[in-house]
Protein backbone atom coordinates (compact mmCIF):
# COMPACT_ATOMS: atom_id res chain seq x y z
CA UNK A 1 0.00 0.00 0.00
CA UNK A 2 1.39 3.33 -1.15
CA UNK A 3 -0.17 5.89 1.01
CA UNK A 4 -0.75 9.55 0.46
CA UNK A 5 -1.04 12.03 3.41
CA UNK A 6 -2.79 15.27 3.40
CA UNK A 7 -1.16 17.74 6.03
CA UNK A 8 -0.59 22.03 5.61
CA UNK A 9 3.09 23.20 4.72
CA UNK A 10 5.11 24.75 6.47
CA UNK A 11 4.49 22.87 10.08
CA UNK A 12 4.55 19.49 12.33
CA UNK A 13 0.90 19.98 13.60
CA UNK A 14 -1.69 16.97 13.66
CA UNK A 15 -0.04 15.44 10.50
CA UNK A 16 3.26 14.72 12.24
CA UNK A 17 1.38 12.47 14.77
CA UNK A 18 0.39 10.18 11.51
CA UNK A 19 3.88 11.09 9.81
CA UNK A 20 5.89 9.40 12.86
CA UNK A 21 3.35 5.65 12.40
CA UNK A 22 4.59 5.62 8.43
CA UNK A 23 8.18 6.86 9.19
CA UNK A 24 8.98 4.16 12.03
CA UNK A 25 6.94 1.61 10.04
CA UNK A 26 8.82 2.50 6.81
CA UNK A 27 5.62 3.03 4.93
CA UNK A 28 5.44 3.77 1.54
CA UNK A 29 3.89 7.34 1.05
CA UNK A 30 3.67 10.77 -0.15
CA UNK A 31 3.29 14.11 1.32
CA UNK A 32 1.07 15.42 -1.01
CA UNK A 33 0.77 18.91 0.03
CA UNK A 34 4.34 19.13 0.08
CA UNK A 35 4.83 17.86 -3.51
CA UNK A 36 1.45 19.86 -4.65
CA UNK A 37 1.04 23.01 -2.30
CA UNK A 38 -2.04 23.49 -0.23
CA UNK A 39 -4.18 23.20 -3.33
CA UNK A 40 -4.21 20.23 -2.98
CA UNK A 41 -5.95 19.97 0.43
CA UNK A 42 -8.27 22.56 0.00
CA UNK A 43 -9.85 21.04 -2.90
CA UNK A 44 -10.88 17.78 -0.50
CA UNK A 45 -12.40 20.48 1.53
CA UNK A 46 -14.23 21.92 -0.87
CA UNK A 47 -15.90 18.35 -1.32
CA UNK A 48 -14.33 18.24 -5.30
CA UNK A 49 -14.23 14.43 -4.94
CA UNK A 50 -16.46 11.36 -4.55
CA UNK A 51 -16.66 9.57 -0.92
CA UNK A 52 -16.04 10.78 2.52
CA UNK A 53 -15.68 14.50 3.38
CA UNK A 54 -12.85 15.51 5.55
CA UNK A 55 -13.39 18.71 8.19
CA UNK A 56 -9.88 19.90 8.17
CA UNK A 57 -6.32 18.04 7.76
CA UNK A 58 -4.47 15.76 8.35
CA UNK A 59 -6.32 13.35 6.25
CA UNK A 60 -5.10 10.13 4.37
CA UNK A 61 -5.69 8.05 1.13
CA UNK A 62 -5.37 4.38 1.55
CA UNK A 63 -6.80 3.11 -1.66
CA UNK A 64 -10.27 4.26 -2.25
CA UNK A 65 -10.52 4.72 1.31
CA UNK A 66 -10.29 9.09 2.55
CA UNK A 67 -9.86 8.72 6.24
CA UNK A 68 -9.54 12.16 8.68
CA UNK A 69 -8.87 12.72 12.06
CA UNK A 70 -5.78 11.65 13.62
CA UNK A 71 -6.96 9.28 16.32
CA UNK A 72 -9.09 8.02 13.45
CA UNK A 73 -6.28 7.63 11.18
CA UNK A 74 -3.87 5.72 13.88
CA UNK A 75 -6.43 3.89 14.26
CA UNK A 76 -6.56 2.15 10.50
CA UNK A 77 -3.07 2.47 10.38
CA UNK A 78 -2.30 0.40 13.75
CA UNK A 79 -2.33 -3.14 11.99
CA UNK A 80 -1.47 -3.11 8.94
CA UNK A 81 2.12 -1.10 10.32
CA UNK A 82 2.41 -3.37 13.36
CA UNK A 83 1.90 -0.29 15.54
CA UNK A 84 -0.76 -1.66 17.74
CA UNK A 85 -1.86 -5.24 19.66
CA UNK A 86 -3.86 -7.59 18.02
CA UNK A 87 -6.38 -8.26 21.00
CA UNK A 88 -9.19 -5.69 20.35
CA UNK A 89 -9.01 -4.72 24.38
CA UNK A 90 -5.45 -3.45 23.10
CA UNK A 91 -6.62 -1.73 20.27
CA UNK A 92 -9.73 0.35 21.76
CA UNK A 93 -7.09 1.50 24.55
CA UNK A 94 -4.71 2.19 22.13
CA UNK A 95 -7.46 4.39 20.45
CA UNK A 96 -8.44 5.79 23.90
CA UNK A 97 -4.62 7.07 24.75
CA UNK A 98 -4.79 8.51 21.34
CA UNK A 99 -7.90 10.42 21.65
CA UNK A 100 -6.63 11.58 25.16
CA UNK A 101 -3.30 13.11 23.79
CA UNK A 102 -5.87 14.71 21.09
CA UNK A 103 -7.61 16.23 24.17
CA UNK A 104 -4.50 17.77 25.72
CA UNK A 105 -3.55 18.94 22.10
CA UNK A 106 -6.54 21.10 21.64
CA UNK A 107 -5.40 22.52 25.23
CA UNK A 108 -1.97 23.40 24.52
CA UNK A 109 -3.68 24.94 21.08
CA UNK A 110 -6.03 26.89 22.82
CA UNK A 111 -3.33 28.25 25.92
CA UNK A 112 -2.17 30.79 23.14
CA UNK A 113 -5.05 31.24 20.80
CA UNK A 114 -7.72 31.31 23.77
CA UNK A 115 -10.27 33.11 22.41
CA UNK A 116 -10.15 32.30 18.46
CA UNK A 117 -8.28 30.44 16.03
CA UNK A 118 -8.59 33.16 13.72
CA UNK A 119 -7.53 36.07 15.75
CA UNK A 120 -3.35 36.41 15.50
CA UNK A 121 -1.75 35.67 18.94
CA UNK A 122 -0.87 39.42 19.52
CA UNK A 123 -4.71 40.25 19.80
CA UNK A 124 -5.22 37.97 22.65
CA UNK A 125 -2.27 37.74 24.84
CA UNK A 126 -3.37 39.18 27.78
CA UNK A 127 -6.05 36.07 27.80
CA UNK A 128 -3.63 33.39 26.68
CA UNK A 129 -1.42 34.40 29.53
CA UNK A 130 -4.18 33.42 31.79
CA UNK A 131 -4.77 30.26 30.14
CA UNK A 132 -1.44 29.59 29.81
CA UNK A 133 -0.87 29.82 33.51
CA UNK A 134 -3.64 27.60 34.12
CA UNK A 135 -2.41 24.83 31.95
CA UNK A 136 1.12 25.13 33.95
CA UNK A 137 -0.62 24.86 37.01
CA UNK A 138 -3.27 21.95 36.66
CA UNK A 139 -4.04 20.90 33.04
CA UNK A 140 -0.58 19.60 31.64
CA UNK A 141 0.20 18.18 35.72
CA UNK A 142 -3.22 16.19 35.28
CA UNK A 143 -2.06 14.93 32.03
CA UNK A 144 1.27 13.95 32.42
CA UNK A 145 1.05 12.30 35.76
CA UNK A 146 -1.59 10.53 33.80
CA UNK A 147 0.61 8.87 31.21
CA UNK A 148 2.95 8.80 33.66
CA UNK A 149 0.87 6.07 35.12
CA UNK A 150 -0.10 4.56 31.86
CA UNK A 151 3.57 4.04 31.27
CA UNK A 152 3.90 2.66 34.93
CA UNK A 153 0.94 -0.18 33.90
CA UNK A 154 2.53 -0.73 30.81
CA UNK A 155 5.37 -2.23 32.40
CA UNK A 156 7.60 1.31 32.37
CA UNK A 157 8.74 0.87 28.83
CA UNK A 158 5.46 1.72 26.45
CA UNK A 159 2.31 1.92 27.11
CA UNK A 160 0.96 -0.81 25.35
CA UNK A 161 3.67 -3.52 26.54
CA UNK A 162 5.10 -3.06 23.11
CA UNK A 163 6.07 -0.28 21.00
CA UNK A 164 2.65 1.15 19.50
CA UNK A 165 1.39 4.21 18.01
CA UNK A 166 1.12 5.66 21.35
CA UNK A 167 4.32 5.20 22.32
CA UNK A 168 5.49 7.48 18.92
CA UNK A 169 2.56 9.78 19.77
CA UNK A 170 3.70 10.55 23.31
CA UNK A 171 7.40 11.11 21.92
CA UNK A 172 5.28 13.84 19.61
CA UNK A 173 3.76 15.22 23.05
CA UNK A 174 6.77 16.06 25.17
CA UNK A 175 9.17 17.06 22.20
CA UNK A 176 6.19 19.69 21.90
CA UNK A 177 6.20 20.72 25.18
CA UNK A 178 9.87 20.80 25.71
CA UNK A 179 9.76 23.09 22.74
CA UNK A 180 6.88 25.16 23.60
CA UNK A 181 7.38 25.31 27.59
CA UNK A 182 10.57 24.21 28.11
CA UNK A 183 10.82 26.12 32.06
CA UNK A 184 7.56 23.89 33.06
CA UNK A 185 8.50 20.62 31.60
CA UNK A 186 12.33 21.31 33.69
CA UNK A 187 9.69 21.96 36.65
CA UNK A 188 7.34 18.77 36.37
CA UNK A 189 10.34 16.49 35.20
CA UNK A 190 11.23 14.86 38.47
CA UNK A 191 7.56 13.44 38.47
CA UNK A 192 7.86 11.97 34.60
CA UNK A 193 11.00 9.74 34.54
CA UNK A 194 9.51 6.88 32.43
CA UNK A 195 7.99 10.00 30.09
CA UNK A 196 11.29 11.78 29.52
CA UNK A 197 12.85 8.42 29.10
CA UNK A 198 10.48 6.68 26.49
CA UNK A 199 10.79 10.23 24.03
CA UNK A 200 14.74 9.40 24.32
CA UNK A 201 14.16 5.88 23.43
CA UNK A 202 11.81 6.98 20.67
CA UNK A 203 14.14 9.26 18.97
CA UNK A 204 16.80 6.59 19.14
CA UNK A 205 15.05 4.22 16.64
CA UNK A 206 16.56 3.56 13.49
CA UNK A 207 13.95 4.93 11.34
CA UNK A 208 13.09 8.04 13.52
CA UNK A 209 16.65 8.92 14.04
CA UNK A 210 16.82 9.03 10.58
CA UNK A 211 13.59 10.33 10.01
CA UNK A 212 14.99 13.26 12.49
CA UNK A 213 17.62 14.48 10.96
CA UNK A 214 15.91 14.72 7.71
CA UNK A 215 14.76 17.80 5.81
CA UNK A 216 11.00 15.99 6.27
CA UNK A 217 11.08 16.19 9.55
CA UNK A 218 10.20 20.14 9.58
CA UNK A 219 11.14 22.27 12.76
CA UNK A 220 8.80 23.44 15.36
CA UNK A 221 7.97 27.00 14.98
CA UNK A 222 5.34 29.67 15.69
CA UNK A 223 2.83 28.81 13.21
CA UNK A 224 2.23 25.41 14.67
CA UNK A 225 0.41 23.86 17.46
CA UNK A 226 3.25 23.91 20.16
CA UNK A 227 4.59 27.49 20.20
CA UNK A 228 6.81 29.32 22.03
CA UNK A 229 6.26 32.26 23.27
CA UNK A 230 8.49 32.72 26.60
CA UNK A 231 6.02 35.45 28.40
CA UNK A 232 3.59 32.27 28.43
CA UNK A 233 6.57 29.82 30.01
CA UNK A 234 7.05 29.37 33.64
CA UNK A 235 8.62 32.95 35.17
CA UNK A 236 11.89 33.24 35.56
Amino acid sequence: MRYELYYWTGIQGRGEFVRLALEDAGASYVDVAREQGDDAIVRYLDGVHEGSLPFAPPFLRAGRLLIAQTANILQYLGPPLGLVPESEGRRLYAHQLQLTIADLVAEVHDSHHPIASSLYYEDQRVEARRRAADLRATRLPKYLDYFEQVLERGGGQHALHGHSYVDLSLFQLISGLEYAYPRTVRRLGHRLPLLLALKQRVAERPRIAAYLTSPRRLPFNENGIFRHYPELDEPV
